[in-house]
This record gives C-alpha cells, structure tokens and sequence, in this order.
C-alpha cells in the first residue's frame, strides 16, 4: 500500500468537497478547484476526512494512488489557505512593479516585460525598489508553472548572479576570466 496515499485527507471547516464518480470539487474561502481523477482509485468521503483507496495491485494504479491523494490534499489546501512563491530580482535597474492585475519586469531588455496573470494568479511586490515578487494563488500548479515561466524572462547567470531567482535558492558562482578573484 502507498505510504502517502493510505493516509486520510483531513477537510477543514469552511471547505466543502463534492465527489462525482472521478470528478471532485472543492470550495472553500479562497475560491473554487475542480479536478478529475482515474476511474480506477476510489474516493470516498468519511467522517470529515477522504479516504483514497485503489481498485487492484496494477503497478500503474500503485504509482497513481499517492499521486491522487497528494494532488487532492493540494486542492483542499489551495482553497483554505492558498499558495505562495517568493522570487528575488538581482541586478543593476533590475525592478518589478504591478500595474493593475499586469506584472512588468524591467531586466536589462531593451523593453519592459509585461505578464498577465492567468485567472486565480495575483502578483505582489511588497518593497518600493522592486526586488521581491510573491506570485499566490489557489493552484499549486499553477503557481509553480507561472513563478518558473517569470524566472526564464531572466534566468539567475554564474558570473556575477544578476537575474530572477527564486527565494533562498543558491546560484552556483564561477570564477570568471582567469580565475580572476575579487
């Protein structure tokens, strides 16, 4: 039995689930998540809790059992609390700002960079110079998909580390031009 997938979903209060064969949906404070999942692993709801379970030992229905429980503990989560992702921005007039519900980068390119938000994404940029960005949403996926598509406008270099990067994350410095040493 899948370690992660035998253990229960625990449903806070203010989130509702509603299971319909392979379909599920959760609504809570923060918005609204829907998902489908294989016909194959079961879900049932007990006692204020889910419980995942699996049709048959089929190794492919083994490797979707845990799978299935995270992804749904990921949406019961989503719309009770939300996620987050920080990004740092390195650089010499490297900033960010939001404008509106729009995202603009200004990294080095001859043309500020504007993203849009896809709907449950918001941007914020919680200084004035524009070195932090926290991108928050209902979606885990989504959150990660968007926080990594701004990390490639600006990808963080080994030289001198300028770039968008994600918070805490270590770059790995090179030396330079002849090993030259500061």
């Amino acid at each position: 039995m899948s370690r992660i997938g035998k253990l229960p979903v625990a449903i806070p209060k203010g989130v509702t689930v509603d299971i319909n064969k392979n379909q599920v949906t959760v609504k809570g404070p923060k918005g609204q998540l829907s998902r489908d999942f294989l016909p194959e692993i079961n879900l049932a709801q007990e006692d204020g809790q889910i419980v995942v379970t699996r049709n048959n030992e089929h190794r492919t229905h083994r490797a979707k059992h845990g799978l299935t429980r995270a992804l749904l503990n990921n949406m019961i989560v989503g719309v009770s609390t939300g996620f987050q992702r920080q990004l740092e921005i390195e650089g010499v007039g490297y900033r960010a700002a939001v404008e509106g519900k729009k995202l603009v980068l200004n990294v080095g390119y001859s043309h500020p960079v504007v993203i849009e938000p896809p709907e449950g994404i918001s941007f914020d940029v919680p200084d004035r110079a524009g070195r932090q960005l926290i991108i928050s949403g209902t979606d885990k996926e989504l959150v990660g998909e968007i926080s990594a598509r701004i990390r490639r406008v600006r990808p963080p270099e080994p030289y001198k580390g300028k770039g968008i990067r994600y918070a805490g994350e270590q770059i790995r410095r090179k030396a330079g031009k002849a090993g030259k040493a500061k």
